[in-house]
């Protein structure tokens, strides 16, 4: 399997169908914080992130946000003090396609390069 953090979001052409649990299970390991959710019936991508302040969370969100626009693919963001929760999942098949592990392993990378700089 490529690298998820390099791969480019696909757009839908119909008739896609979401990820089995068995191919779900394929992608996790390129993920490892990411945990699998059931929500509404659908399969969903979680992970929480800690940062020191409020600041800094958001400047993670506003991060998360450029990066969805660029992919076109867009997440549920939950941002408080100290933390955000990202949850990936494709709204039109209700539940996983590999766009959403493509996002976590950006978001992942997005991460690790914002705590790089905070902690120069």
């Amino acid at each position: 399997m490529s690298s998820l953090d390099i791969m480019r979001c696909t757009t839908f052409r119909g008739g896609e169908q979401p990820l089995s649990r068995a191919e779900i299970d394929d992608y996790l390991p390129q993920v490892p914080e990411w945990k699998v959710a059931r929500q509404n019936g659908s399969y969903r991508i979680e992970r929480g992130f800690r940062f020191p302040d409020f600041a800094a969370a958001l400047e993670f969100t506003n991060k998360i946000g450029q990066l969805a626009e660029r992919e076109g693919h867009h997440p549920c963001v939950t941002t408080e003090w100290g933390r955000v929760t990202l949850s990936w999942w494709t709204h039109k098949i209700r539940g996983l396609h590999r766009n959403d592990f493509i996002m976590a392993a950006k978001s992942e990378k997005a991460y690790r390069e914002l705590q790089l700089v905070e902690g120069e």
